[in-house]
C-alpha cells in the first residue's frame, strides 16, 4: 500500500484490488459513470455482475503483467487505475490502461498518484516495457497529465466515441519503459 497527502491536506492510500472489493468497486464505477462523458460506458452501461468483477480481480491478481489499483480517502474508493497487459508472448510486455476518479476528486492529484503508481510498478516488473491509453481529443486536463508524465502523443483514431448522437476522436499516447 502507498500512502500520500494530496494538495487538498488529505491522505490518498493507493493499494491492488482485492477479490473481495467487487461490491465497493461495481459502486463506484456505477457511479463515475453517471459523472463524466470521458469513459468507454455510461450510466447503466458498465455491465458487470460482482461475481464477474471479483474473478476479473482474481485473474489480474494472479497476472505479472495486469494490475488493478484502488485509491482511497479515508476508506472510500475515490480513484481506480485498470492496466491489462497483452495475453501472447509477442505483446505481453506491452498494455493499456484506463482510470477514473470520482468529480468530487477531480483537481487533487489522485489520478497522477494512481499513473505514478503504475509506472513504478511497469519498472520494477521488468516485464511492461510499453505503457499506452486512449484518451479523448478535447480532454485537454487529462492530456496535460499524460504529458506531465511522460506520455507521448502517437496517433489519433477518428470517430471512437459517440456521445449524445456526436462523434468524437481520441488521442493514443504511449510511455516506454526502460
Amino acid at each position: 500500500m502507498m500512502h500520500c497527502q494530496l494538495r487538498s491536506g488529505q491522505v490518498l492510500n493507493i493499494r491492488k484490488a482485492k477479490d473481495e472489493d467487487a461490491s465497493i468497486i461495481l459502486d463506484y464505477i456505477n457511479k463515475v459513470g453517471t459523472e463524466t462523458d470521458n469513459l468507454t460506458f455510461g450510466e447503466g452501461e458498465f455491465g458487470v455482475s460482482e461475481d464477474e468483477e471479483a474473478t476479473i480481480i482474481k485473474t489480474i491478481t494472479k497476472s505479472d503483467n495486469q494490475l488493478m489499483l484502488c485509491a482511497f480517502i479515508n476508506g472510500k474508493l475515490v480513484g481506480q487505475l485498470v492496466f491489462r497487459g497483452g495475453l501472447r508472448p509477442r505483446i505481453r510486455h506491452a498494455g493499456e490502461f484506463g482510470i477514473t476518479v470520482l468529480k468530487e476528486h477531480w483537481g487533487k492529484g489522485v489520478g497522477n498518484e494512481l499513473i505514478t503508481c503504475l509506472i513504478t510498478w511497469a519498472r520494477e516488473s521488468h516485464i511492461i516495457k510499453k505503457i499506452n491509453l486512449r484518451v479523448r481529443s478535447d480532454h485537454h486536463n487529462a492530456i496535460n497529465l499524460y504529458k506531465k508524465l511522460g506520455f507521448v502523443v502517437e496517433g489519433t483514431s477518428s470517430r471512437e466515441f459517440l456521445i449524445s448522437g456526436q462523434y468524437l476522436d481520441s488521442i493514443h499516447m504511449g510511455l516506454e519503459i526502460d
